[in-house]
């Protein structure tokens, strides 16, 4: 009888190890047993870097039999779109974009309406904030052509696997130029220097089947008007008066939209709290990590700048790292004049002399009532107290306050400040004392994390390290209702809330995925609709 053969494997390879694809038939061979002329095709399915107790290998996942052809990747295309649009999309970020390539497929046209600009203005602004501490409060690091994530680190990873097709995103993703490993790799980001040209170029597509696409186009009102005693969505109103109407609207803002918070409200659509976690960012020497993750092997030429992630709790709440960034740039991301928020970013090669990540607390429900913090937009004031503080605590020009780890676990402030990425330069501090204007024990959480995870990556809290402040934009801190069937509002019929603005997401993945779960929503509303006419 022929053998059996698994459909799937796991390789572990050496770093000196050849893994092209002659290697890996041979490699499978040797590990079932068998000649390399007795296999069928080998295709490597996933690939990650296994860095612990002193030993750094690659781990593969490969899979035997036929695969997918890369001709295939990207699935069903969006088809031409015929007619009028009957929905509109609030927000060109993952959620809104996605949304309207899943419609498109459908065959539904939309119509999507971003209050930013095209990805290559835009940048001209991101200058503004670097080079003047000049926010322009519509175009900037969140706001604007792909949303926040354009130009971020453009990670690729998320646990939101349950809430949709993953990998249906990331392969769309890669037809529209992210580069072929965004399919393999267990972490896959795209990077900050490539991720713009993927989201112009899903535009692109979009726009020859007929998807309209509106820039500079800030929504200040959504419209309602009263159905057999329903509230019911008839469209939004433009900054400069223009009205766009259809009977279906999807807010895909993203969680710094605080004005699009106010305009809901207005509305009729009675918000939640929710949960989320404000810290800073901490930066090191990309080499540091390097040495403290890798051992001996460190600068070995086949190793990425290396990454971390780090967990615990403190007083019953989480503290963690979030989006960390190897071979990266801590940027600001206001988008107030008054306020700072950093953020970090990082190119596809992760070839910057530094790493950062964010250092973050969670915030509960009950945190936000001890300090004061009430009603469903708590979390939106705390995050401004903490915002405006830094502002100022940096002295203006988007400088942020600053302090080294090993003067923050002492408990005072710094004189003075390692080399940092931050290019509108660091201003040293206490960033304890910025952290205390929220009236949480945000510090004293971070400071007794701070030690333990130096027990764990000895060199992570030395004076080679840097805090700055501050990162607050990890989450949404309010959820929009929506009922968990349908995904529409609880209060205002055909009004549909996606992504991270919504508080339904956590990242460019996450969001995607529940932008497409909406468009699949419409799509079933839609279809019933159509059969309810044609019953009458």
């Amino acid at each position: 009888m022929p053998r059996v053969l698994p459909e799937e494997l796991t390789l572990e390879v050496g770093l000196d190890e050849p893994d092209d694809d002659a290697a890996l038939r041979e490699l499978v061979a040797r590990k079932l047993g068998v000649s390399a002329s007795e296999l069928p095709d080998v295709v490597l399915l996933k690939r990650s870097v296994d860095a612990r107790k002193d030993r750094v290998r690659f781990h593969l996942l490969v899979g035997l039999g036929e695969h997918t052809d890369t001709a295939e990747i990207g699935g069903e295309r969006p088809r031409p779109l015929r007619g009028e649009a009957r929905v509109i999309i609030v927000g060109d970020g993952p959620a809104g974009m996605f949304c309207a390539y899943q419609l498109a497929r459908l065959g539904i046209a939309s119509v999507v309406v971003d209050r930013g600009k095209q990805v290559m203005p835009r940048r001209r602004d991101l200058r503004a904030l670097h080079q003047a501490g000049s926010v322009d409060p519509d175009s900037n690091y969140c706001f604007g052509e792909g949303g926040a994530g354009t130009y971020s680190d453009g990670k690729l990873y998320t646990r939101s696997h349950k809430r949709g097709n993953v990998r249906d995103v990331i392969e769309i993703l890669a037809l529209h130029g992210a580069p072929s490993a965004v399919l393999t790799d267990a972490r896959p980001h795209i990077g900050s220097n490539r991720l713009p040209k993927v989201v112009s170029a899903i535009r692109e597509r979009l726009e020859t089947c007929g998807v309209v696409f509106r820039f500079g186009a800030r929504v200040t009102e959504l419209l309602t008007e009263r159905v057999a005693g329903q509230l019911q969505v008839s469209g939004v109103r433009l900054a400069d008066g223009i009205e766009l109407l259809a009977p279906l609207v999807v807010m895909a803002t993203g969680h710094s939209a605080r004005d699009v918070l106010a305009l809901l409200t207005r509305a009729g659509v009675a918000l939640e709290a929710k949960a989320f976690a404000l810290g800073v960012r901490i930066e090191h020497p990309q080499p540091l990590v390097n040495r403290i993750q890798y051992g001996a092997v460190s600068g070995h030429p086949r190793l990425p700048s290396a990454a971390y992630r780090l967990a615990t709790k403190v007083d019953e709440r989480g503290v963690f790292s979030f989006c960390m960034c190897p071979g990266g740039w801590v940027v600001p991301a206001s988008t107030e004049p008054d306020a700072l928020v950093v953020n970090g970013m990082s190119l596809a090669k992760r070839n910057s002399p530094f790493a950062n990540s964010g250092l973050v607390v969670a915030i509960e429900l009950a945190d936000l009532e001890t300090a004061g913090y009430r009603g469903a937009l708590g979390g939106v004031e705390l995050q401004e107290t903490l915002e405006q503080t830094a502002f100022r605590a940096g002295g203006g020009r988007l400088r942020a306050p600053a302090t080294r780890a090993s003067d923050f676990l002492a408990g005072r402030g710094s004189s003075t400040l390692p080399r940092s990425s931050y290019i509108p330069g660091l201003a040293a501090s206490d960033v304890g004392e910025v952290l205390r204007a929220t009236r949480l024990p945000i510090a004293e959480r971070l400071r007794e994390a701070l030690r333990r995870f130096d027990r764990t990556m000895r060199g992570y809290a030395s004076e080679e390290a840097v805090l700055i402040g501050v990162e607050s934009r990890t989450s949404s801190p309010v959820r929009v209702p929506r009922h968990p069937d349908s995904l529409e509002s609880r209060d205002i019929a055909g009004l549909y809330p996606t992504g991270e603005g919504a508080g339904y997401a956590g990242g460019i993945v996450s969001a995607a995925v529940d932008g497409m779960r909406v468009a699949e929503a419409i799509a079933a509303r839609l279809l019933t609709l159509a059969f309810t006419v044609g019953l009458r």
